[in-house]
């Protein structure tokens, strides 16, 4: 990285009072947006100027120590694989709220699942069946409701769990219930 841009980090840091690394998780939240759309959504939303906003997006789009290890992306791959191919745009509207969250999100796949966490694991995303994904989450003192159900033997480490069969489902509902439990975490 060049002088040039090594001291607008700095600078960034200073007028914003958040680091590189937490600019790139909030970009990383608004979605698959092209070049130019992230950096008009940094200005209208975050407040950025255009030079910030730019160098941003280069470094969110750039970076290999901030992409994803292709181990990570060869996990979800696999879980999303032949008939549950149709299930990774349910995967992917989950992962994109919950990284809106903040850049202390982590995606961590495992073989079936991927875990949502913060300092602990808050979620869980899992392609349960060729036509569901199950959505395990962690709220401590809510009682199940509606379709925030009690997890059962769906998978002990979460306390509850949300069935979803299509994007639409990942709504402001399951979204305010993935933020409670990141909150917590």
């Amino acid at each position: 990285m060049d002088q040039a841009a090594q001291s607008m980090i700095r600078n960034l840091e200073e007028k914003t009072g958040r680091t590189i690394a937490e600019w790139v998780g909030v970009t990383r939240g608004l979605g698959d947006l092209k070049h130019g759309q992230l950096v008009k959504a940094l200005k209208e939303q975050h407040g950025l100027t255009h030079g910030y906003a730019n160098l941003v997006v280069h470094v969110a789009r750039e970076s290999p120590a901030l992409q994803p290890r292709d181990e990570d992306v060869d996990l979800v791959a696999a879980q999303y694989a032949g008939a549950k191919e149709a299930l990774r745009s349910i995967y992917d509207a989950v992962a994109k709220a919950v990284i809106a969250f903040g850049p202390d999100v982590e995606l961590a796949p495992k073989k079936a699942y991927v875990s949502l966490r913060r300092s602990k694991q808050f979620a869980l995303v899992q392609p349960s069946t060729k036509t569901r994904v199950d959505v395990g989450i962690n709220l401590k003192g809510v009682a199940p409701t509606g379709r925030l159900e009690a997890a059962g033997s769906f998978n002990s480490m979460v306390s509850h769990r949300v069935k979803l069969s299509s994007p639409s489902q990942v709504d402001a509902e399951l979204v305010a219930w993935l933020r409670q439990a990141y909150d917590q975490a």
